[in-house]
């Protein structure tokens, strides 16, 4: 969004619980862009000083728990390209509308330095790069957060997961696949009503450890499959796609792991990406550049095993503080670029966007930990209907455009961060460490009853609610 060419409203309602023995104030609001009057999405609303905060939805809407012990702490609202708002949480008064001004940010006076100021966007990221040691946590902490995984086609929701989880980090200096584990603690919503359908996961699987006479999709029936295989199949698929070990450990996650091997972030970066300089904004008093990415001469791979994934541009944004080259947010999108990658996206995914990606970033004890990760991409389901066997319309149906195409959104908002060593230590060495987010657990009323959460949409709502109840019939 281009928040520098209009003003934000935001209507914030303010609820305390006053119940005796409860230590949680409950803040609701809503923000709104005041001159086309729709809403703001991701908007941060944080308590200062502390990683307790969320963001709002794609209605503008959030909600957030704030320990009662912060009433006298400033609630901020922020927007890069604008002034922030800042009051006591105490103090507050919902009744009235918030502005924020736009913040225009200018260039001072040049001063010639030692170490020259980059003047083009390759060599600003460049700078950021090389600035990663400084800026990213060089010691162990852990973060707790809120995740959310939903699985839709363009009809409904076919399964959703909220779970809270927990992220061990031992710092930017050590590789993630050895020294980066995550938990999932509590389930707060598991719904699976997919149709067990995936015959391409099915194949996949059957096909994982062949390399002559494969099978084809085309010449395998659903009803020639049992659901004990797909079911197997699908969770292998699911794993090996959407688990998050890919998301944590995988080159997606593009600064953490920018010193791995064939990094998209790392030390061959130019030659897959090219960065323009866009403008600069202002970002709570502090100039941020907006830096285009762009595509260079060769295409972006992830090296995805067993799935073509390679043949992409790159395109989005990132934003780097001017002052310390910290990287505040990224904005991340892979787009069929290859002839291979066109076809196979057209026919199989119904898209060329391949993966999007949103990594926000807040500042704590001088470092930037990451506060909110949002991940999209298409799902292979199944490849069309191509056979000489006479089938069912029902069978048809199962490959029209509604039915076949699905997406995938993985959301996670993290609330807390903590570096006390003993209890990094303590938590490193009790936990599990089981990021396995598929594996049901037991819903705990009284977890999430003190736990910040994302907000749903007002469409995600209604698609929940929904699957919930075709689940409950499911069940009976």
């Amino acid at each position: 969004m281009f928040y520098n060419r209009f003003k934000l409203v935001f209507t914030i309602a303010l609820f305390f619980v006053s119940f005796l023995g409860l230590s949680q104030v409950e803040l609701k609001g809503k923000v709104i862009d005041s001159d086309y009057v729709l809403p703001v999405e991701n908007a941060s609303v944080y308590i200062k000083n502390t990683t307790i905060g969320t963001i709002s939805n794609s209605d503008g809407r959030f909600v957030l728990l704030v320990p009662s012990e912060h009433q006298n702490d400033t609630l901020v609202v922020s927007s890069i390209g604008f002034k922030s708002f800042k009051v006591r949480v105490s103090e507050y008064d919902g009744s009235k509308d918030i502005f924020l001004e736009e913040d225009i940010a200018s260039l001072d006076e040049i001063v010639i330095v030692a170490d020259p100021r980059p003047t083009t966007g390759n060599g600003i990221v460049l700078k950021a790069l090389e600035r990663l040691s400084e800026n990213l946590p060089d010691s162990a902490y852990l973060q707790k957060g809120f995740l959310r995984h939903k699985e839709r086609n363009s009809l409904e929701f076919k399964w959703l997961i909220e779970s809270a989880i927990t992220v061990y980090d031992s710092g930017y200096g050590a590789k993630s696949t050895e020294h980066l584990k995550v938990n999932v603690d509590e389930m707060r919503k598991s719904y699976d009503l997919r149709d067990v359908d995936s015959i391409f996961s099915y194949v996949s699987y059957r096909n994982r450890n062949t390399k002559r006479n494969k099978l084809k999709a085309q010449d395998i029936r659903r009803n020639e499959v049992s659901k004990e295989q797909l079911v197997k199949s699908i969770k292998w698929n699911d794993t090996r796609v959407n688990g998050l070990q890919n998301l944590f450990q995988g080159k997606l996650n593009l600064l953490r792991n920018a010193q791995d091997t064939k990094a998209l972030f790392g030390k061959d970066i130019l030659t897959t990406h090219q960065f323009k300089m866009d403008t600069l904004l202002a970002d709570d008093g502090r100039k941020i550049y907006k830096i285009k990415i762009d595509e260079s001469a060769d295409f972006v791979g992830l090296g995805t095993k067993g799935i073509y994934n390679e043949g992409y541009k790159a395109q989005g944004w990132l934003f780097i503080y001017y002052d310390n080259y910290a990287i505040k947010k990224v904005e991340y999108e892979l787009v069929a670029a290859s002839k291979a990658q066109k076809s196979r996206s057209k026919r199989l995914l119904g898209t060329q966007i391949n993966h999007k990606l949103v990594i926000n970033y807040i500042e704590y004890n001088d470092k930037m930990y990451p506060n909110y990760f949002y991940y999209e991409t298409p799902k292979l389901v199944n490849v069309g209907l191509k056979t000489n066997k006479k089938v069912s319309q029902k069978e048809i149906d199962r490959y029209n455009r509604e039915e076949r195409y699905y997406s995938t959104v993985q959301e996670i908002l993290f609330s807390e961060i903590i570096s006390d060593r003993e209890i990094v230590q303590s938590e490193l060495n009790s936990k599990p460490w089981n990021m396995d987010i598929f594996l049901s657990k037991p819903y705990n009323k009284e977890f999430w009853k003190n736990y910040n959460v994302l907000l749903e949409s007002e469409e995600d709502e209604q698609l929940i609610d929904d699957l919930s109840q075709r689940a409950s019939l499911f069940k009976d």
